[in-house]
């Protein structure tokens, strides 16, 4: 268990990610009330938040949580997510209930309509980067979040089920991708992000993605380069520019939105 200590350690969490994951970690049919609500992900849920709590102590804490699918990003790409099963009522019907949990636990979330939970939490980073001493930890299962990790920021990503979460600074993003954490999203508009319905370059992996990112320095480095890359994969790079660069503006967090809450007003 970390230290305590003065520093003020502000963690926040992607409400509807985490609670999707803990629905579909835990029988459905195992968890429900006399009346017949199901509470897996209200549990799940509860339980990885309390257990984040104990173990990472944070002086500062929120939830975000997504509004719909109708976002500025499904508004430039129809197919945006579009892959993606209908969401069950059985999930649905127990996010209100969570919601409950948390203003029992006078633990804020927060909302934005138009943008997705991973938007607000980009904003809520910032400007925690900004105070001189806050260090912040993102609890999330959307690899979109790897793009927020610096030396004072980290994700703990869920790794199976609701308990089990690895801790990603930059070390540990850039060994497992190959890329420090900024340029996690060049990565992924190369290589494409199937739970995002978003197409990559066909027959190029992370690992091609991840040398052409260090050798031209980033990915507009890339792109002005692509007529030196050579063979079916400079090939297929050039066929599909159009759905990388796309893929960049769909998968860049926005940092800088309106919200009542900031970093300050959310302590404990």
């Amino acid at each position: 268990m970390p230290e305590t200590n003065a520093r003020p350690r502000l963690l926040l969490l992607d409400g509807h990610s985490l609670a999707y994951r803990a629905f579909f970690a835990l029988p459905v049919e195992n968890f429900s009330t006399t009346t017949g609500q199901h509470t897996n992900a209200v549990y799940g849920f509860t339980s990885m938040l309390i257990n984040v709590l104990r173990d990472e102590q944070p002086t500062h804490v929120a939830v975000a949580f997504d509004v719909s699918r109708q976002t500025f990003r499904m508004q430039e790409y129809s197919e945006y997510k579009a892959k993606r099963n209908k969401t069950p009522g059985e999930f649905s019907s127990q996010l209100p209930l969570i919601e409950e949990v948390l203003d029992a636990l006078h633990i804020p979330f927060l909302k934005k309509e138009g943008f997705e939970a991973d938007d607000i939490i980009a904003t809520l980073v910032t400007q925690a980067l900004a105070e001189p001493d806050m260090e912040v930890l993102i609890l999330t299962g959307d690899r979109d979040s790897l793009q927020l990790v610096t030396d004072r920021s980290t994700v703990l990503y869920p790794m199976r089920g609701v308990s089990d979460l690895a801790r990603m600074t930059p070390e540990a993003v850039e060994t497992k991708y190959g890329v420090p954490p900024h340029q996690y999203p060049e990565l992924a508009a190369i290589v494409g992000e199937t739970s995002d319905n978003l197409p990559g370059v066909p027959g190029v992996g992370q690992g091609f993605a991840a040398k052409w990112l260090k050798t031209y320095g980033d990915l507009d480095g890339v792109i002005d380069h692509a007529d030196k890359i050579t063979g079916k994969k400079g090939e297929s790079l050039r066929e599909h520019l159009g759905d990388v660069m796309r893929n960049r503006r769909l998968n860049a967090l926005v940092r800088d939105l309106d919200l009542e809450l900031h970093p300050r007003d959310l302590a404990l």
